[in-house]
């Protein structure tokens, strides 16, 4: 009887790790793809305003007309990226977003899009930058 009940213990101890072994590795993946799918929409809603913008100003230079742009929308993708993107990729986005600064610089502060607009040359040489 006790070889039966030590038996029927260490089954059932076994099975219980079993779930919870189960359960931990499970949550991590789970944790780890969520991890992925937040980086990705960040990721895309940051190609997504940069190509956004960038044809707003490109269309202005072009049309020789005013433009607008919602840069609050703008800085809070790059928090976003920066939240959920690792270390590495974050301090990349970093330099991304001072280029597009310097980039901005050239194409729209510094450049009035109505009396002086760039051709697309120039708009182009100022992006190769």
């Amino acid at each position: 009887m006790l070889e039966s009940l030590i038996t029927t213990v260490a089954g059932a101890a076994s099975a219980t790790v079993g779930v919870l072994v189960g359960g931990l590795v499970t949550r991590r993946g789970q944790d780890r793809q969520w991890s992925c799918d937040q980086q990705l929409l960040a990721y895309q809603e940051l190609l997504s305003h940069y190509a956004r913008f960038t044809m707003v100003l490109k269309r202005a230079h072009a049309d020789r007309s005013g433009w607008d742009y919602d840069w609050a929308e703008w800085s809070a993708v790059l928090t976003r990226v920066g939240l959920v993107a690792p270390a590495e990729v974050a301090r990349e986005v970093d330099r991304f977003g001072r280029a597009v600064d310097r980039f901005l610089d050239r194409v729209a502060r510094e450049v009035d899009t109505v009396r002086t607009p760039l051709g697309e040359a120039e708009f182009l040489a100022a992006g190769r930058r």
